[in-house]
């Protein structure tokens, strides 16, 4: 049956039942009007009684239509309600997951069915991405060995020249942003594919945060960046190993990449409410507001203009945000254009 035959059924019945209710109550008064005596036949005593009839049994009609009317319309949105409840849940990590069908066989199971389809080719779209990526990657990963070791035997070649050693070297590095490029893109889709599994075993994270902090200084020597560890309690994570400090060495890389020239990166590690609270800050130039809320997309690498002399690929927040999500914490971005840029994660402790 249709919502909207349903509605109508709905509101006949209930126009039917606020009628009897006036009829009846009308009934009573003029009944009640019959038995009394002559004196109050004049037409001021008619009048008068007519209305308090009216008021006495029309009230609670007008009231009873009013709830009633509440009623119906809480009941015909309902459904619609759950479905948008159901609908918000799906994102882009469980198009598979399919709404439930109420059974009545009206307008909103057509539209519960028509969405479902329109997720399952979704689905379908994505995992044909995942796929082709996948696939992509893994064939430019031959090409590029080959490349890199014919370059670097035509590097080690005694009769090159130094203006050739300098331009294969350069290519060398060129072969190895691409390498890291392929390797970042793989590492992501692998993990949208749920094809990654990671280790649950306790971690010392503060181990790992200072060597964080010592990699960190030797990144920063050649441009004079001081490097300082605030503070480091003691603190044990349970999650992988390998995975937690390349989320420190990546977070670490780009304090340093982004920094001006003598600046200073600060890390922190505390506990918070039972989680390891771990910042790190730079003194670069920062991110406009409306970038912020983009610097964990892919291949996004902020202002053009400032970045274009900075190595790197862009992926690099987006595997620091994939291995705290995995690890079920949270990473924020935070920054005050020429004053500091923090990054801050949360994770469970063990």
């Amino acid at each position: 049956m249709t919502i909207r035959r349903r509605l109508t059924l709905w509101y006949a019945a209930l126009l039917i039942v606020s009628l009897l209710v006036m009829g009846v109550g009308t009934f009573i008064e003029i009944f009640e009007q019959m038995h009394r005596n002559h004196r109050d036949s004049p037409a001021g005593r008619a009048i008068k009684e007519t209305a308090e009839m009216i008021v006495e049994a029309g009230l609670p009609a007008v009231l009873l239509g009013l709830l009633a009317g509440w009623w119906l319309i809480r009941r015909a949105l309902a459904p619609v309600a759950n479905l948008t409840r159901a609908v918000e849940q799906i994102h882009e990590r469980n198009l598979s997951a399919r709404l439930l069908l109420a059974g009545s066989g009206d307008e909103l199971d057509r539209l519960t069915d028509v969405f479902n389809a329109m997720t399952a080719r979704l689905d379908g779209s994505f995992q044909h991405i995942r796929e082709f990526t996948l696939h992509a990657s893994h064939e430019l990963k031959t090409p590029l060995t080959i490349l890199r070791g014919e370059l670097e035997t035509a590097l080690h070649d005694p009769a090159a020249s130094p203006a050739q050693i300098e331009r294969l070297a350069g290519q060398i590095d060129e072969i190895d942003r691409l390498a890291k490029i392929v390797d970042g893109l793989t590492l992501l889709t692998k993990a949208d594919a749920g094809q990654i599994t990671l280790a649950q075993e306790p971690v010392r994270l503060d181990e790992l945060v200072r060597e964080c902090a010592a990699d960190a200084k030797i990144l920063a020597q050649p441009t004079r960046i001081a490097v300082r560890l605030d503070r480091c309690d003691e603190l044990t994570v349970a999650g992988d190993r390998h995975r937690l400090r390349q989320l420190l060495l990546n977070l670490a890389d780009n304090a340093v990449k982004y920094n001006r020239p003598a600046g200073a990166v600060g890390l922190s590690l505390q506990r918070e409410n039972g989680s390891a609270v771990l910042t790190i800050s730079n003194t670069g130039t920062g991110l406009a507001p409306e970038l912020q809320a983009r610097v964990f997309e892919r291949f996004f690498r902020g202002d053009a203009s400032h970045s274009a002399a900075i190595e790197g690929c862009g992926l690099g927040l987006s595997i620091a945000q994939w291995i705290v999500t995995a690890h079920q914490g949270s990473i924020h971005f935070a920054s005050r254009p020429d004053e500091l840029t923090t990054v801050t994660v949360r994770l469970p402790l063990a």
